[in-house]
């Protein structure tokens, strides 16, 4: 048996010219499943959150999954059963933690417009923290707690007008952004949230971005948070834990990334430097756990040869996989059946909704006939999440793969699926 491991997939192979996911055969799955499929492996998010874990060994630490990039249940499941926490955006959000089996005591709640409603079902549920993002976010949490006659754990999101160096639309740091508090308004906004009844200060929130493969927007985070930490406590409000957010990338097109261990050692180093090695940390790792542990099963339809551009039809499209329409994204496409010596011709990886930004990838050279299978990876971040009944599509069904095992975790949307909450009027 040969093994082709692929670049950046570890768990993800060729076996004799057929792509597994570890020891399952892709071409099977699509047609025990259907497509368009996702596809996880177990192994790879375990390998993932494992270099956290050994980088924070030893420290007060509590990871919580991001759960926006991906939050089907049994992928959350699979993480509270590894310790992990939760970082939440919404109350739906909360309320899949809780149908997973996850500790509300380790929920942090981000999120720059939280309802009145969402706060409520919050502090019922018990919720480590929220993760307040305005001065006006801070006196309605305080209003809804003192009315449930509880306190209210708060961590301040600073804004520190960091440039992460990414996409605009996943960049959060900066003085541009909608998220947190400005970092010139941090210390006020203490000292009115440690005067307010319903509130108990526990900790101080930082996240710069998403899909960041550069180690210094890090440290000069950990830096300018860590001076807002002692001008607070220098007021005489202490602050036990630091929230350093998430947003390291992965690999999609050649980024190299530091591995998430080898980040921590560094910004731990800086940490102890400083002088606060025993400050308990709170990290909100999503891509980096999930998106190259999954892939896209997609079936090629058509062939349609143009004079400017040769168009590979499949049955995947943006509603699907909506990355390279919101942001022009990169994932690699490859043959779920290597053809070996086959001859290539290039083409525009196309879907069949009808919007010319419903494409998968540019420019792709690929030995395809229609009939086959094409996989399109590092989906398990941002795709099934963010997909959509757009075209009255149903979304895709999912499948977990644990070694030699496939189990079916989400089953296809049928039309009646689609529109089942509808009513029509009499």
């Amino acid at each position: 048996m040969t093994l082709a491991p692929l670049p950046g997939h570890p768990h993800i192979a060729y076996r004799d010219g057929e792509l597994c996911v570890e020891g399952v055969r892709v071409r099977d799955l699509a047609q025990q499943h259907g497509t368009p499929l996702f596809v996880y492996s177990q192994a790879a998010m375990r390998d993932a959150l494992a270099a956290y874990q050994r980088g924070l060994a030893g420290r007060r630490h509590q990871i919580c999954y991001a759960m926006k990039a991906n939050s089907t249940l049994a992928v959350l499941q699979f993480f509270a059963r590894q310790g992990c926490g939760f970082d939440i955006v919404s109350g739906g959000e909360l309320e899949r933690v809780l149908a997973a089996g996850g500790d509300p005591a380790k929920v942090i709640f981000s999120g720059v417009g939280k309802t009145r409603a969402e706060m409520r079902r919050a502090l019922q549920a018990g919720i480590g923290c929220f993760n307040v993002e305005s001065e006006a976010e801070l006196e309605v949490l305080d209003a809804v707690a003192v009315e449930l006659g509880v306190q209210a754990p708060v961590s301040i999101r600073v804004n520190p007008n960091v440039d992460a160096k990414t996409h605009p639309y996943i960049s959060t740091g900066l003085k541009g952004n909608k998220f947190g508090v400005a970092h010139e308004r941090t210390l006020a906004t203490y000292q009115r949230a440690a005067q307010l009844p319903g509130l108990r200060v526990v900790g101080i929130d930082c996240h710069i971005g998403s899909q960041i493969t550069e180690v210094a927007p890090y440290l000069d985070a950990v830096d300018r948070v860590l001076d807002l930490v002692q001008e607070i406590e220098a007021h005489g409000i202490a602050i036990d834990h630091v929230d350093f957010g998430g947003g390291l990338g992965i690999n999609y097109q050649g980024d190299t990334p530091p591995a998430a261990d080898a980040l921590w050692q560094q910004l731990l180093a800086r940490m102890d430097a400083r002088g606060h090695g025993q400050r308990k940390i709170l990290i909100e790792p999503g891509r980096s756990l999930v998106g190259n542990a999954g892939l896209c099963v997609t079936e090629v339809l058509y062939l349609k040869p143009g004079e400017q551009k040769n168009f590979c039809i499949v049955d995947a499209a943006m509603n699907d996989l909506p990355r390279p329409a919101m942001y022009q994204a990169y994932h690699a496409i490859v043959p779920v059946q290597g053809r070996a010596g086959a001859a290539t011709q290039v083409y525009d990886v196309v879907g069949p909704v009808c919007e010319s930004g419903d494409w998968l990838g540019r420019e792709r050279a690929l030995a395809v006939q229609p009939g086959e299978h094409l996989a399109v990876l590092s989906a398990g971040a941002y795709c099934m999440s963010m997909s959509s009944n757009y075209n009255t599509r149903g979304r895709a069904a999912e499948v977990l793969v644990d070694g030699t095992r496939a189990t079916l975790i989400r089953q296809r949307e049928s039309a009646a699926d689609t529109f089942r909450a509808e009513i029509l009027p009499k």
